[in-house]
């Protein structure tokens, strides 16, 4: 019987390959379905929106941070996929009374390609993985040619009001703006989504640009015109979160939509 090693380092053995899965990441819920794994997905969180379709045809178990655990224990499930950074650790504690729960830890687009390849071997899905590996490594060539010539502008990404949050180092969005040629003011500041003071932002390094990203926090305009007016000079655009926080094959849109972002900003 093999070994199967997580990304936070947990052994997994199984008799055979799991067939009914639970996933708590809407991202890694679009990556299984990617995979050819609808029929073996039976329970999904109430934030798994993409495809569309799984909210009807599956049976949603709560959300990221709260699950119905009776729910899950009645779908019978042989695996349940988590993170790290989505889930609690409470939550996967509990869980492992069920079944072995697979935890990712996703911040660099190399941990993005040993998850996929990690689910490729997992659930048998070997050919399937390495073809969307491939399709993410050639989306990522032909972006970083594409931008190999922009200036690296300074910038800032929020994500919460209320207090003001931001990401910072180690996340999976701070690779992604680094790929953009995008310096992140607060990749030093400590914490992964540290809280911010307005009124120290031009001292923290007045960034060139300031995006606001559509989740989890529905930022309008007037916060645009709050957080503009604290800094020098810097344009504040809106951007879709999805494609700065959601890994897996998400990657191959992102890259597309990070072409039109760039075009956006000159």
């Amino acid at each position: 019987m093999p070994a199967f090693y997580d990304q936070i380092g947990q052994e997994h053995h199984f008799d055979n390959t799991p067939k009914r899965i639970v996933s708590l990441v809407p991202s890694q819920t679009e990556l299984l379905f990617d995979l050819g794994l609808e029929e073996s997905l039976v329970g999904i969180t109430k934030f798994c929106v993409h495809p569309y379709h799984l909210k009807s045809t599956k049976k949603t178990i709560g959300g990221t941070k709260k699950i119905h655990f009776e729910k899950i224990k009645l779908l019978q499930p042989d695996i349940i996929i988590a993170n790290k950074e989505e889930n609690t650790l409470e939550m996967v504690e509990q869980l492992k009374q069920l079944c072995p729960v697979w935890v990712t830890d996703i911040s660099t687009i190399d941990d993005n390609e040993q998850m996929i390849s990690d689910f490729g071997r997992l659930f048998n899905k070997r050919t399937d993985a390495q073809k969307w590996n491939d399709k993410i490594r050639f989306a990522q060539k032909d972006f970083m040619k594409f931008v190999s010539e922009r200036p690296i502008q300074k910038a800032a990404y929020f994500i919460w009001r209320e207090p003001y949050m931001a990401a910072g180092g180690d996340t999976f969005i701070d690779e992604l703006l680094k790929i953009n040629r995008f310096d992140n003011i607060y990749s030093h500041k400590e914490g992964r989504y540290p809280e911010i003071e307005l009124k120290k932002i031009r001292l923290e390094g007045d960034p060139d640009l300031v995006f606001l990203s559509s989740e989890p926090y529905p930022f309008k305009e007037e916060h645009a015109f709050e957080i503009g007016r604290s800094t020098h000079h810097a344009k504040t655009v809106f951007v879709d979160g999805e494609m700065f926080s959601w890994y897996g094959t998400r990657l191959v849109k992102a890259f597309e939509y990070f072409k039109i972002l760039q075009q956006r900003i000159e």
